[in-house]
């Protein structure tokens, strides 16, 4: 990877986000408001009229209040959902890493669930073999690794999940608030893992509270608030 080549990367152009919420929480509620043809939906805005472009080998961190629309954001680049309005284009192959758990089967084992998450990422069986031992190793589950993650704690799946993300070859990869899931030494050996792919020039977009931690890793901050986007700025 190289960090000269400057061309955007993540575009998000007069997006807007909006989720639909159902005003009555019961099916009591429901039901009679149902005959008599009332509305029992409200829009939720969750992202509105959101404009920024990421470029290539950038690193951009994403602050601000509980739902100002973080996670919507890395989910859009994702393509886990798709804008209420507005065009988001992302030229790159996306490592999402943006909801604890998400893509594990409960049932399967961590080896099992490493071949099935590898493989939705796009990666052949040949290149899974080849990196299997290493997403083990980094996540440091090895004697735990052929039982099923259902019985995982937050911290191993948090554990799993960035060892497979980081293995799967990303040009962009997605980090959500599950780096605060799990012990500090683990934490810190993501972070470091993370200042290595900044270094080589992958694009990196990270959703944190903890500001001093993107202040000093990030290039560039997205800041919300009320799903807007308040600020949009070098570090």
């Amino acid at each position: 990877m190289s960090n000269t080549n400057r061309e955007p990367i993540i575009t998000f152009s007069h997006v807007t986000k909006k989720f639909s919420l159902q005003t009555h929480k019961t099916f009591k509620e429901f039901l009679p408001a149902l005959f008599r043809g009332q509305q029992t939906k409200n829009n939720f805005t969750a992202l509105s009229d959101i404009n920024f472009t990421i470029n290539r080998g950038e690193t951009v961190g994403i602050i601000g209040p509980n739902g100002s629309g973080k996670s919507t954001i890395l989910k859009l680049i994702a393509g886990v959902m798709t804008p209420t309005s507005g065009t988001v284009s992302v030229l790159g192959k996306v490592s999402p890493l943006i909801e604890l758990g998400a893509g594990f089967h409960p049932e399967l084992t961590g080896r099992e669930n490493i071949r099935l998450n590898a493989a939705i990422l796009g990666l052949g069986q040949q290149a899974i073999d080849q990196k299997m031992q290493h997403i083990i190793d980094f996540s440091e589950l090895a004697e735990f690794i052929d039982q099923p993650i259902k019985h995982y704690s937050s911290g191993m799946y948090a554990r799993l999940g960035f060892s497979i993300a980081i293995n799967v070859d990303p040009e962009i990869l997605l980090v959500d608030e599950i780096l605060a899931v799990g012990d500090q030494d683990f934490q810190k050996k993501c972070i470091r893992q993370m200042i290595s792919f900044k270094k080589q020039g992958m694009t990196i977009v990270f959703v944190s509270h903890n500001q001093e931690i993107v202040t000093s890793f990030c290039q560039k901050v997205i800041y919300l608030d009320h799903s807007r986007l308040i600020k949009f700025k070098k570090i």
